[in-house]
């Protein structure tokens, strides 16, 4: 008992330290897609942080799935670098004897993968798909951000403003640049604000400008300098986004059974039990041979993690594709892993034993 607890504790330091760094990878990963597609335009900067958060959710099981078959790895080889095995051999103990304190570890993080694949990660792409929506709906005067090149939501106008000016809803130094009956329009003003009139509607306002007009590739361009320049922003209505079979409750899914839903809910159930099988089949692949590399075994164990996903991966689009039954998809792949986890459970504990007679 005192060694179960002793391994507990060194699984619960060693899944911290992968998973957040893990975590970290991932979220820095996205954080820079999601930073470039703010300089780009396509994302207000105030939308970063919810929709990384959103991410972060939909990640959670897979990252969860990796932690767990890693840290299981890493401490089962820890323990045949450091001779531990051969004490635990020698005392009579067998390597399914591993089985017991693994599976009291694995089965906490197992539930809370099954909870966030079946809830919190379909929940976290439907708000993320509502969040898009209202962005994409904000109007003109919503995108302005000093500093950054904006682009209307009818692609007709690309604006930019380099400051902000002393009093809410000011901006100074002022640039727009629109195409409206196939005449190209470029105006400057040095400052310009919002105003709302009482019946709601709202005005971009420039004042102190000048606008340049014509057709490119010709002369005939007209300049106009004005005090006072006024744009109506028209508000647009924002649509429910059309729900897909990612954002869809596993509820919904189970009640509405097409092909593509179907698909979806063997990528769910699938991952919480490729983390329960991962984690046993880490302890039969932590062997360490000494005339090896180190890092043989941890290459051949990184290998069947992406081949067992991949296999997940295509079960899913074939039952997605009505090709492959979902009674036969959604256990077939993990039947085969069971398969190959009692094989190379057989085939270390009799080696351990011919080892041990000799």
């Amino acid at each position: 008992m005192i060694f179960h607890r002793a391994l507990l504790r060194e699984f619960a330091q060693l899944a911290t330290a992968v998973f957040l760094s893990l975590f970290l990878i991932a979220i820095t990963t996205r954080l820079v897609r999601l930073l470039g597609q703010a300089a780009g335009g396509k994302i207000p900067t105030d939308a970063v942080v919810a929709f990384l958060g959103f991410f972060a959710l939909n990640a959670l099981p897979v990252l969860l799935s990796l932690t767990l078959f890693v840290t299981v790895l890493l401490t089962v080889t820890r323990s045949y670098r450091d001779s531990e095995m051969v004490i635990w051999f020698n005392a009579g103990l067998s390597l399914a004897a591993w089985v017991r304190p693994v599976l009291t570890f694995a089965l906490p993080l197992v539930a809370l993968i099954a909870a966030l694949s079946m809830v919190i990660a379909p929940w976290a792409v439907r708000m993320s798909e509502q969040y898009r929506s209202r962005v994409d709906a904000r109007d003109d005067v919503a995108r302005v951000e000093p500093g950054v090149f904006g682009e209307s939501r009818s692609r007709d106008r690309v604006f930019f403003v380099e400051s902000a000016g002393s009093t809410p809803g000011e901006v100074r130094n002022v640039f727009v640049n629109s195409v409206q009956h196939g005449r190209t329009g470029v105006m400057f003003s040095r400052k310009g604000l919002v105003e709302t009139a009482p019946n709601g509607d709202r005005f971009i306002v420039m004042l102190d400008g000048r606008r340049y007009e014509g057709v490119p590739g010709e002369a005939d361009y007209r300049v106009m300098e004005f005090e006072r320049y006024e744009a109506r922003v028209e508000s647009a209505a924002g649509e429910e986004p059309v729900p897909t079979h990612k954002s869809l409750s596993t509820l919904a899914l189970l009640q509405n059974p097409t092909h593509a839903n179907r698909g979806e809910l063997v990528w769910r159930i699938g991952i919480p039990l490729s983390a329960l099988l991962l984690a046993l089949l880490a302890i039969p692949m932590s062997f360490v041979n000494p005339r090896a590399g180190r890092s043989v075994n941890l290459l051949f164990a990184l290998l069947a993690y992406l081949v067992y996903q991949n296999l997940l991966s295509v079960s899913q689009a074939r039952v997605a594709l009505g090709r492959l039954d979902f009674a036969l998809g959604w256990w077939l792949v993990h039947a085969v892993v069971l398969a190959v986890l009692l094989v190379l459970f057989a085939q270390r504990m009799t080696l351990l034993r011919v080892k041990l007679r000799g």
